[in-house]
């Protein structure tokens, strides 16, 4: 596990150019230096050398990012900006009462039996999922906390491949431990990738899926974290590509109007018109900034609630400028904070998940 102290020579590598505060969402709201990665590089620059102690004032910065990686993809030192925070809001919150109160709360104790409780009260409410062996694709599904918790995404799952020759294998997983980085909590965040690791590389399976693009890519990040190797990028995919690679064929029976927002962790989103282009009755229309960020980023929505208002409101108005029926995405925490920017606007346009939309077909075939 690194610490803030051995990041210097990558702090050292930022050239102040200035490239990540276009490309900052939160910095086209609140242009000011402390906001954009390169006035956090200067402040932990200064924290790493000793001029500068990590404060509570410092924390407030490193809350203030979304963690949606558009200043990764920008920096031409190729620094990796996340990595920085995690580490530094590591330092800061396991130093201080806070940090210690959230750390519990967090602990596999806590946070794993609640999931757990709510995982087993919901159980009956889920399909069983049928075992095929004729030409099967055997897929690892990793579930996440949400869908741990809540019944819906297993039933679209089963309408939509029930009569596919799909294995679906399901494991006790930890939380992929995204919200644990968020919120400095490396030890547990470095335990959960770790436990997550021995149940993937125990399994036999053809592909790892998530129906969530944070779950995703946070999986992805583990070996800058751990040294274990997870899965190879080939593998690792979401339930779009999946269904774009089997060819699935959707039919509604009524005209409809769909956009798409892409989540900030979806690295690809090529499934997506091969499905639409299998959606007969289904009229896609692409809305202003698809990509742009929702606000939600788990945290980020509760301490900067006003911020996230206005990131949420502006991506609420590009849906509702394309006048679709749906809006749909990727990933749970986007669908909520989509919700919110509607709810925003007083405009009644449904958000889905890309699986809970399918499952709505009045047809399905393979």
């Amino acid at each position: 596990m690194k610490a803030l102290k051995d990041f210097e020579n990558e702090l050292n590598k930022c050239s102040k150019c200035g490239l990540c505060e276009p490309a900052c969402p939160l910095f086209k709201i609140t242009p000011n230096d402390c906001v954009a990665s390169k006035g956090k590089f200067i402040m932990l620059h200064g924290v790493t050398k000793g001029d500068l102690k990590l404060s509570k004032n410092i924390n407030k910065y490193l809350d203030m990012c979304l963690r949606c990686g558009k200043c990764n993809h920008l920096c031409p030192s190729n620094i990796d900006i996340r990595q920085i925070l995690n580490a530094a809001k590591y330092e800061y919150m396991k130093n201080s009462f806070w940090g210690h109160f959230i750390f519990l709360l967090e602990s596999k104790y806590i946070f794993n039996n609640i999931i757990r409780l709510i995982s087993n009260l919901t159980n009956c409410f889920r399909p069983k999922f049928k075992q095929s062996s004729n030409n099967t694709t055997t897929v690892l599904y990793f579930k996440g906390c949400v869908n741990q918790m809540f019944p819906n995404t297993d039933r679209y799952l089963y309408k939509i491949f029930k009569n596919a020759p799909i294995n679906i294998i399901t494991e006790d997983f930890d939380c992929c431990g995204l919200p644990l980085l968020s919120d400095g909590n490396m030890e547990r965040f470095i335990n959960a990738a770790e436990y997550n690791t021995k149940l993937i590389n125990k399994n036999k399976y053809d592909y790892l899926i998530t129906d969530c693009a944070s779950c995703q890519h946070t999986i992805n990040e583990y070996p800058k974290y751990i040294n274990e190797t997870v899965v190879p990028a080939e593998k690792s995919i979401n339930w779009g590509d999946l269904i774009a690679a089997k060819n699935i064929h959707f039919k509604f029976n009524k005209p409809i109007k769909v956009t798409f927002h892409k989540p900030c962790h979806l690295d690809n989103d090529n499934f997506l018109h091969h499905i639409l282009k299998n959606c007969e009755n289904v009229e896609y229309i692409e809305m202003n900034n698809y990509d742009d960020c929702c606000g939600f980023a788990g945290s980020f929505s509760i301490k900067n609630f006003k911020t996230f208002n206005k990131i949420a409101k502006e991506k609420a108005n590009n849906i509702i400028n394309t006048k679709a029926d749906y809006v749909i995405t990727t990933c749970p925490g986007c669908i909520l904070g989509l919700k919110h920017g509607l709810n925003l606007t007083h405009k009644n346009i449904k958000v889905l998940s890309l699986l809970e939309f399918l499952a709505k077909a009045d047809e399905i075939t393979y």
